[in-house]
């Protein structure tokens, strides 16, 4: 019963390199539907530096909720509350460890992406960051999405496809707006017939927030 009420429970968590509270900042690195922490970690060597360090939790089957982020939510249960669940404990495990929020960064591709930014707008602070890659707040459309707490300036950057098949670009475009509204710095990139990827722009911005937040 345990298993189906939170079925990421449990699941590995791969560490890429600085040892969790040695280092200045802390990713944590969340992978697509599909996928594998190693896939999300490729990122690791061109966006970290020596003084990060990378927390990638696996999914339970490697998929965090069966349908699309846009499906009624209740379709994807209790697949994302589960999976919000092991991001908001890798959060509190990092500051446990001397790490503060605003040392922190989530990060994500596709599902990843959505889980990532839904965890940070259901539990707002000043993070160091929030990578959305090719992604967007988890909800059906319609969806009212809370606007308690505050980013306090969070830096947040969604960069996407104008065409990704996966997410239409107007749910990133209000995905936006409405952390705007929560407080956030948001950086919003759209890149014309740009497949279901990372581009080297994208790449780039990544590596600079951390280097910026490793200087500090």
């Amino acid at each position: 019963m345990a298993g189906a009420v939170a079925p990421h429970a449990g699941q590995p968590v791969v560490t890429m390199g600085a040892p969790l509270g040695a280092g200045r900042v802390v990713v944590i690195a969340v992978h697509g539907r599909g996928a594998a922490p190693g896939n999300i970690l490729d990122l690791a060597p061109a966006i970290g530096n020596a003084h990060v360090t990378f927390l990638a939790p696996a999914a339970a089957g490697g998929t965090w909720y069966p349908k699309g982020f846009m499906a009624p939510i209740g379709e994807n249960e209790p697949g994302i509350t589960s999976a919000i669940s092991v991001v908001h404990a890798l959060i509190d495990d990092a500051v446990a460890h001397g790490v503060p929020a605003e040392r922190i960064v989530l990060m994500g591709f596709s599902q990843g992406a959505c889980l990532s930014v839904t965890a940070a707008q259901r539990r707002p602070a000043r993070y160091g960051g929030v990578l959305v890659y090719s992604g967007g707040l988890i909800g059906p459309p319609g969806t009212q999405w809370s606007t308690g707490g505050d980013f306090g300036g969070t830096p947040i950057f969604f960069g996407c496809s104008d065409v990704d098949g996966h997410i239409p670009a107007d749910r990133v475009r209000e995905s936006a707006t409405h952390l705007e509204q929560m407080g956030a710095a948001v950086m919003l990139r759209l890149y014309p017939g740009m497949g279901h990827t990372i581009n080297d722009d994208e790449v780039v911005f990544g590596r600079e927030l951390l280097a910026s937040l490793a200087a500090q």
